[in-house]
């Protein structure tokens, strides 16, 4: 009996050009999740530089709350020297205006103290948010190398490794938002 020939030079191309096309459709997608790991980072960069702008103007506006504070403090003791130094010249009892104005502000001192405590609170909370946005920012660059990493040695665990920093950077981007 006669063997049958059975044509391997065509079977073997076609293998190989459906091995390559694994392979380009592999970098393809390490290519669009390395693109969308970007956005990400891009996204997370600008959310921690606006919280810590935010963080730096609640700063701004405690300081100037504290400045206030101590103008009414300055006012209030020269109202009450003046009261003093009226009451020790003047046998006359000491007006009760200038005690009203003394007790007015102290009245507006806690009120102002009250105002700069809460701004310095929400910038320490801008600041955290920031921090945790920076994290991600960190987390999603260290993807984005690996990626590249993986795309030059052709090794798919680099590019899983990449995905699950991707999502670890995921994680502290939305724990940023909140």
């Amino acid at each position: 009996m006669e063997e049958q020939e059975i044509p391997t030079e065509h079977l073997q191309e076609a293998i190989h050009e459906k091995a390559e096309e694994a392979k380009e459709r592999w970098t393809l997608y390490v290519a669009l999740s390395t693109a969308f790991m970007a956005v990400l980072a891009a996204i997370a960069g600008l959310l921690g530089g606006h919280q810590v702008n935010e963080a730096l103007i609640d700063q701004i506006k405690s300081s100037d709350q504290w400045s206030y504070y101590q103008a009414k403090g300055i006012k209030s003791e020269i109202a009450a020297s003046t009261d003093k130094i009226l009451g020790t010249l003047s046998t006359k009892p000491v007006a009760a205006d200038s005690k009203a104005a003394v007790e007015r502000y102290e009245k507006e001192k806690e009120e102002i103290k009250t105002k700069a405590e809460e701004f310095e609170k929400t910038s320490e909370e801008h600041l955290v948010k920031h921090v945790t946005l920076s994290k991600a920012v960190t987390i999603f660059q260290i993807a984005i190398a690996m990626s590249a990493i993986a795309i030059l040695t052709r090794r798919k665990i680099l590019w899983y490794a990449s995905i699950l920093l991707t999502v670890a950077g995921a994680y502290f981007l939305i724990m940023g938002l909140f």
